[in-house]
């Protein structure tokens, strides 16, 4: 399945102030392309449903076996981290001294109960980690990050960067609002001094916190990604 992103623009700053697809599983169901952001939508709600139209971005190509489980499934009751170890700069100057972003997929997979969102790197894997917080503040300032849901996950990555020497964004990334059962939508939390930082706006069925699973792997394109799952219900 095609994926369709929008770029990361440089307006990052201003989300920041204020936001596998390594599977080797194939078949993830497209969810309906939103009208609403979610990072348009207050904290605890839901933005309201849009009418299906054409599919909002899955995830990327497969890759070919190589994804692996790092943090199997559970409730994180305090942050669930892998770390790599990264020696900087990763490249000699004028090369990027870090880890690069370059892309954000999503995927549901309904026959085998988790969505998906990936995190795809050029350079080393950064290390990672990831938790659930009563509320996603941006890097740096701490200001609230407006997410759909009832729970949230912080997800952050270090060292690692979405920015190139000019301060322009690297990546390219799906609509804010994701719309499977429980994942619903995610934003950008920081890129600050190596420190690499997301939302996830969820919605367990009945409240609580829904199990997640960690997960890496190669694509054959030489990038490196990280997952995170979160069980459907």
């Amino acid at each position: 399945m095609t994926p369709q992103r929008v770029p990361l623009l440089a307006g990052l700053v201003v989300l920041f102030a204020a936001a596998c697809t390594a599977t080797g599983h194939d078949g993830a169901s497209p969810a309906p392309t939103p009208t609403v952001a979610a990072a348009s939508t207050p904290a605890g709600t839901d933005a309201p449903e849009a009418t299906p139209t054409p599919p909002v971005p899955t995830e990327a190509a497969s890759t070919a076996g190589s994804w692996r489980v790092t943090w199997g499934w559970a409730v994180p009751g305090g942050p669930a981290r892998v770390t790599h170890r990264v020696r900087v700069p990763v490249t000699p100057p004028p090369g990027e001294p870090l880890p690069v972003l370059v892309a954000v997929d999503v995927g549901d997979h309904p026959a085998e109960g988790f969505s998906r969102i990936t995190f795809a790197f050029r350079g080393p894997t950064p290390s990672y980690e990831v938790a659930y917080v009563p509320q996603v503040v941006t890097e740096g300032r701490g200001a609230p990050v407006a997410l759909p849901g009832t729970a949230y996950l912080s997800v952050r990555f270090e060292p690692a960067q979405a920015h190139d020497a000019r301060g322009g964004g690297t990546a390219d990334l799906p609509p804010a609002a994701i719309r499977f059962p429980t994942l619903r939508g995610w934003a950008v939390a920081g890129d600050f001094e190596g420190h690499l930082s997301f939302g996830l706006g969820l919605r367990p069925p009945e409240g609580g916190r829904l199990p997640v699973r960690l997960g890496e792997g190669d694509r054959p394109d030489g990038t490196h990604v990280v997952s995170v799952d979160v069980r459907r219900s």
